[in-house]
C-alpha cells in the first residue's frame, strides 16, 4: 500500500499538468500514487496524462462521467485512493521534489494536519510566510490561530490529510456538490473539526501558481459571476453546522462575507 496518495483535479490544464505530474514522479520519497481525476475538459490535458500513465504505474486516471467541479472530482479521488495520507495538487502548480519525503518524516507524530508553507509565483516568486515558525496546535489553538491570520490559510494545497478523517467528514457533507470556487474553505472547515492535534511548519512544499485563465484570476464576467455564487453557496451550507466554535464562527463567516463582497465588487 503507498504511503501518500497525491489527487491532481484535472480540467484544462493541458499546458501545464506535465510540470504537476514530474514534480510527483521524480519526488524522493517514492512510495506514493499519482490520482488525476478526469473532469471532462475539452484540451489535451488527460492525453498527456495518460502518456505519463503508460511510463509510471503509480500514476490512476479515474473519469468522471461528466464535469463534476473542483470540489467533488477531489472527494472522487479521496474515495479512489489507497494511501492513509492525503495531498491535493492542482494541475496548474508542482510540488518542490521532496515534498512527500518531508511529509513521511513529519508524519509519525501522528498529526491530524499538516501545513506547510508555499512558494507563489507571479511576477516574480517569492514565500508566502504565512507561517513564522513550526508549531503544534489543539483544535481550539488551531482555530484561535486562524482568527488571528491576516489571510486564513483554508487552501487544501500544501497540506497532508489523513484519509479516515476526510471520510469521516464526508459523513457531514453532500461530496458532490457541484462548486468550482470557495470549494477549499468548505473541505476544510468540515476536516478541521475533526482534527485534535495540528502541526504548521515554515518550510516550503508547494509552488503556487498564478494563472490568468485559472478561476483566482480569471476577468471573464461569467466566471466571476460563478465564482461568486459558489462562495455564497458553501457560506450557506456552512451556516447550517452546529458546533461549539461560535466564537470563531461569527468571525470566520464575517470574513467569508467580505470575500463575497469583493468578488462582486469585481463584477
Amino acid at each position: 500500500m503507498p504511503q501518500i496518495s497525491i489527487i491532481l483535479p484535472t480540467y484544462n490544464v493541458e499546458l501545464y499538468i506535465a510540470r504537476a505530474l514530474q514534480s510527483c514522479i521524480n519526488q524522493t520519497f517514492k512510495d506514493i500514487e499519482i490520482i488525476v481525476v478526469d473532469d471532462c475538459g475539452n484540451d489535451k490535458s488527460i492525453e498527456i496524462a495518460k502518456e505519463y500513465a503508460k511510463k509510471d504505474e503509480r500514476i490512476k486516471i479515474i473519469h468522471n462521467e461528466k464535469n463534476l467541479g473542483t470540489f467533488a472530482s477531489r472527494n472522487q479521488g479521496v474515495l479512489n485512493s489507497n494511501s492513509p495520507y492525503i495531498m491535493f495538487l492542482d494541475p496548474d502548480d508542482y510540488l518542490e521534489l521532496n515534498a512527500c519525503e518531508i511529509v513521511v518524516k513529519n508524519i509519525k507524530s501522528e498529526f491530524d494536519l499538516l501545513c506547510f508553507d508555499a512558494f507563489v509565483h507571479r511576477v516574480k516568486t517569492k514565500q508566502f510566510y504565512r507561517f513564522k515558525k513550526d508549531e503544534i496546535f489543539t483544535q481550539e489553538q488551531f482555530l484561535e490561530f486562524l482568527t488571528n491570520q491576516k489571510h486564513y490559510c483554508w487552501s487544501v494545497w500544501a497540506k497532508v490529510f489523513k484519509k479516515d478523517l476526510i471520510l469521516k467528514s464526508f459523513e457531514k457533507i453532500d461530496i458532490f456538490e457541484r462548486i468550482c470556487y470557495g470549494e477549499d474553505v468548505l473541505f476544510c472547515y468540515f476536516y478541521f473539526m475533526l482534527c485534535e492535534k495540528i502541526a504548521v511548519f515554515k518550510e516550503c512544499l508547494y509552488h503556487y501558481e498564478f494563472n490568468e485563465k485559472g478561476r483566482y484570476e480569471n476577468k471573464n464576467k461569467e466566471i466571476l459571476w460563478q465564482n461568486c455564487q459558489d462562495k455564497k453557496r458553501s457560506l450557506e451550507i456552512l451556516k447550517t453546522i452546529k458546533n461549539d466554535f461560535w466564537e470563531f464562527n461569527e468571525k470566520f463567516f464575517l470574513n467569508l462575507e467580505k470575500e463575497i463582497e469583493g468578488l462582486k465588487g469585481r463584477l
